[in-house]
C-alpha cells in the first residue's frame, strides 16, 4: 500500500474511512449509532489483547489440528511414506496457497476495524460483502490452480519418488476444499475485526472434531490411506466454513451478509487489497523461501524429510501462539487508529511486545526440553525420531529472533502501513534466506547449514522492523502528544 501522511488536522472519521486518511462520503457512512463504542477502545489494553487473544489461540491451534490429527494418524497406521506425503512438500504448498490467500483477509480485517472502531456502519456493511466476494473467486482460482498442477509443483520441488504419488492424491484432494478454506479465513477475518473471536473459535472446534472422526473413519476403519485424510479435512473445513455463514447472514449486526449483496464492489476491493496484497505478497515470499528450503531437505531423503516434516508439526504450535498474539494486535490497534486514538495505539504496541516476549521464551524453552518426547508422538522410526530431536534442539531457541517481526508488523497493519513491512520481510527474511541457500548451503551442503537460514534472515528483520517502526511513529505523530491535542 502507498505511504501517505497522516496529517494532524485529520477527522477520526477519515482515519477510519481512507484506512490511510481517505475521506468517505458522508452518505456511505451508513448510521453510525447502530455501532456501540468497542471495548478495545475503551478498555484496559493487555486485558483486551489477552480477551481476543485467547479464544483466538484456541481457534488457531483447533485449524492447526487439521493437519497434524492427519499426520499423527497416517504416521502411526500407514507409514513414514505417507508422513511425508501429507507433510513435506505438500505441505509447503498447502502453506503457499493458503498463506496468500489469508494475507489478503488481513487486508479485511484492516478495513472492517478501521471503520467499526470509527462506528461507520455502511462502510462496514459494504467491506464485509466485498470481502466475501474476494472470498468466493479466490476459492475457484485456488481450486483450479492447485488442482492442476499439483503432480508438476512437487516434482518441481524433488519430491522423493516413493512419496511422490500419495503427495498428489492428497494435494489434488485437498484443493477441492480451497473454497471452503478461502470462505471460512474471511468469515473469520471479518467477525474478530469486530472483537469477537469466540464464534470463530467454536466453528472451528466443530470441524476439528469431525475431521477427527473422518481421519479415523476413512484413514483406520475404511484403509483409505492418504486420501482419506484429505477427505476428512476438506469436509471438516466446509462445515466450519458454513457454520461461520449462517451466524453472519442471522445476525443483525451492521456485518450482516446478505447472499444477493455478495459482489466486488470498486470502491471497496481497492481499499482491502491496498492493504491485503502487501500482506498477501509477504506470506508468499515466506513461502516461497520455505519451498527452497524444503527442496534442499528433500535431498537429504526420506528420513530427514519426515523428521522436518515432524518439526513442523511440533513448532507450529509457536505459530499458533505468535500469530494470534500478532492478529490481536492488528486488530486492537486497528480499532483505536479508526476511533482517533493514537496514544493507545503505541501503548498497544509495547506490551503486545512484553507479553509476546514472555510466550516466545517459554515456548523456546517448553520445545527445548520436551524435544524427544514431542517428536515421539508423531513416530517411532528411530532414525526419524534422532533426527527430528536435532532438529529441535537446534531451531527451538531462535525464536527469540523472530517475535519482534510479528508485533511490529501487526501494528504496522493495523495503522494501515502495509508497503514498507512487506518490504522488509521480503528483502530481509525472504531475500537473505534465498541468498543463504544458495551461496552458504551449496558450499557447505549439511541440514545444520540449512537450519541456519532462520535465525540469521529473523535477525536481519528484526533490527530493519525496530528502526522503521520508530521512524514511522515520528514521522506521522502517532503519539500521546498527538492524541491529547
Amino acid at each position: 500500500m502507498e505511504e501517505g501522511n497522516i496529517k494532524n488536522t485529520e477527522t477520526e472519521q477519515t482515519s477510519a474511512a481512507g484506512i490511510r486518511g481517505e475521506t468517505m462520503p458522508e452518505n456511505e457512512a451508513g448510521n453510525v449509532s447502530e455501532i456501540k463504542e468497542s471495548r478495545m477502545v475503551t478498555g484496559v489494553l493487555w486485558q483486551q489483547l489477552l480477551l481476543f487473544f485467547v479464544p483466538l489461540l484456541a481457534g488457531t491451534f483447533f485449524q492447526l489440528l487439521y493437519n497434524t490429527v492427519d499426520a499423527i494418524i497416517v504416521g502411526q497406521f500407514i507409514g513414514k511414506e505417507a508422513l511425508s506425503a501429507v507433510g513435506g512438500a505438500t505441505a509447503t504448498l498447502i502453506n503457499l496457497f493458503v498463506g496468500f490467500f489469508v494475507g489478503i483477509t488481513s487486508g479485511e480485517t484492516v478495513a472492517v476495524s478501521q471503520f467499526y472502531g470509527a462506528r461507520r456502519t455502511g462502510d462496514v456493511r459494504k467491506s464485509v460483502h466485498t470481502g466475501m466476494a474476494i472470498a468466493v473467486w479466490g476459492g475457484v482460482i485456488l481450486t483450479v490452480v492447485v488442482g492442476g498442477l499439483a503432480e508438476i509443483m512437487l516434482e518441481a520441488m524433488s519430491t522423493p519418488a516413493d512419496t511422490l504419488e500419495w503427495s498428489t492424491q492428497y494435494l489434488r484432494i485437498y484443493a477441492a476444499g480451497m473454497i471452503g478454506n478461502m470462505v471460512y479465513n474471511m468469515a473469520a477475518s471479518i467477525l474478530r475485526a469486530v472483537g469477537d473471536s469466540r464464534r470463530p473459535f467454536l466453528y472451528l472446534v466443530a470441524g476439528t472434531l469431525t475431521n477427527v472422526v473422518l481421519d479415523c473413519l476413512f484413514v483406520i476403519a475404511f484403509h483409505w490411506g492418504v486420501a482419506g485424510a484429505a477427505f476428512a479435512t476438506i469436509l471438516s473445513q466446509y462445515i466450519s466454513a458454513v457454520l461461520a455463514l449462517i451466524y453472519l447472514s442471522r445476525t443483525t449486526e451492521c456485518f450482516h451478509i446478505s447472499f444477493r449483496r455478495i459482489r466486488l464492489d470498486p470502491v471497496y476491493v481497492p481499499k482491502i487489497l491496498r492493504i491485503g496484497i502487501p500482506a498477501a505478497l509477504q506470506s508468499l515470499m515466506y513461502s516461497f523461501s520455505n519451498v527452497l528450503i524444503q527442496v534442499a531437505v528433500n535431498g537429504f531423503g526420506t528420513d530427514t524429510v519426515a523428521a522436518w516434516t515432524v518439526w513442523g508439526k511440533v513448532d507450529s504450535i509457536f505459530w499458533m501462539i505468535i500469530g494470534s498474539l500478532g492478529l490481536a494486535t492488528t486488530t486492537v490497534v486497528g480499532q483505536n487508529f479508526g476511533a482517533g486514538k493514537y496514544g493507545r495505539v503505541r501503548k498497544c504496541a509495547r506490551e503486545a511486545y512484553l507479553i509476546t516476549f514472555l510466550f516466545t521464551a517459554s515456548m523456546s524453552t517448553f520445545f527445548y526440553t520436551l524435544r524427544d518426547p514431542l517428536v515421539r508422538i508423531f513416530t517411532s522410526d528411530p532414525d526419524v525420531v534422532r533426527l527430528g530431536v536435532e532438529i529441535a534442539g537446534f531451531m527451538a531457541p531462535t525464536f527469540l529472533t523472530y517475535f519482534t517481526i510479528e508485533i511490529l508488523s501487526g501494528t504496522l497493519r493495523g495503522m494501515g502501513d502495509a508497503l514498507i513491512p512487506t518490504l522488509i520481510t521480503v528483502l530481509g527474511v525472504c531475500g537473505a534466506r534465498i541468498v543463504w541457500l544458495f551461496t552458504a548451503v551449496a558450499a557447505n551442503t549439511t541440514m545444520k547449514m540449512v537450519m541456519y537460514c532462520y535465525p540469521i534472515s529473523w535477525s536481519i528483520s528484526t533490527a530493519a522492523f525496530i528502526f522503521y517502526y520508530f521512524y514511522y511513529v515520528r514521522k506521522h505523530q502517532i503519539s500521546e502528544d498527538r492524541a491529547a491535542a
